[in-house]
């Protein structure tokens, strides 16, 4: 990746055309041929950028622009459309290359599984005397998060989410009614546990019997204090 802060203007020509005039801006040459334009403000949005597939040509001003006091342009053009974007630069500032790798990727915190797997160690949070029997019980259209026990021997299924909502709710309805109908599981009880549940969704689950559960899962994780709350 090259890093640029330079005093420069820049065109964009295509679908669109616009204009940013002379002033100092950070230009950002990525390994996959993208070029972003920033500013000292805006968060991480650029001002102007040029996304893959494209290519950066460095190019030698014209008299009239070298008059104006333009030391090179930058030209990037779009592989498919055509489109370019035309830097002008008049004053390089900082100019620096790095070899960044390979990134790995962002690893959220968080995640349903992360929920999930807090849930199954913690399963007290859903009623008291209750015991896993498995994770991801398989069904036939898929696996329900959590198959509890109860200490009278009932069975409880419990679908996890992030945010809860009413997709979510039909989604436990459909395993309970495949739950129900093995003997050695019926009968079996629904709750619907996440980080925040919609208010439609806890119409619906009331009205399909069952029960809500509001995860905090900083306490789940032991960073803050507090418990889940039921509706």
């Amino acid at each position: 990746m090259r890093l640029v802060i330079a005093r420069c203007s820049v065109d964009y020509t295509g679908r669109l055309n616009a204009h940013l005039p002379l002033a100092t801006r950070l230009l950002v040459h990525k390994g996959d041929g993208s070029l972003l334009v920033h500013s000292d403000g805006g968060s991480y949005k650029p001002l102007n950028w040029m996304s893959p597939p494209c290519g950066l040509v460095v190019e030698a001003p014209d008299e009239d622009a070298a008059a104006a006091g333009v030391v090179e342009q930058w030209r990037v053009t779009h592989a498919k459309s055509g489109d370019a974007l035309l830097v002008r630069v008049y004053e390089i500032l900082h100019d620096s290359s790095h070899e960044l790798g390979i990134d790995p990727g962002l690893q959220k915190d968080g995640v349903e599984a992360d929920l999930q797997r807090l849930l199954a160690e913690q399963v007290e949070l859903i009623a008291e005397g209750v015991s896993l029997v498995r994770r991801e019980f398989p069904t036939a259209i898929g696996p329900v998060d959590l198959l509890l026990r109860d200490p009278a021997g009932g069975t409880i299924a419990v679908e996890i989410k992030r945010r809860g909502d009413i997709d979510g709710v039909e989604q436990l309805t459909r395993y309970l009614e495949l739950l129900g109908r093995d003997p050695h599981l019926a009968p079996v009880r629904g709750v619907f546990a996440a980080q925040e549940i919609k208010p439609q969704a806890k119409i619906l689950a009331a009205d399909r019997g069952i029960r809500c559960v509001t995860l905090d899962y900083d306490a789940m994780k032991g960073v803050a204090s507090g418990v889940p709350t039921l509706f």
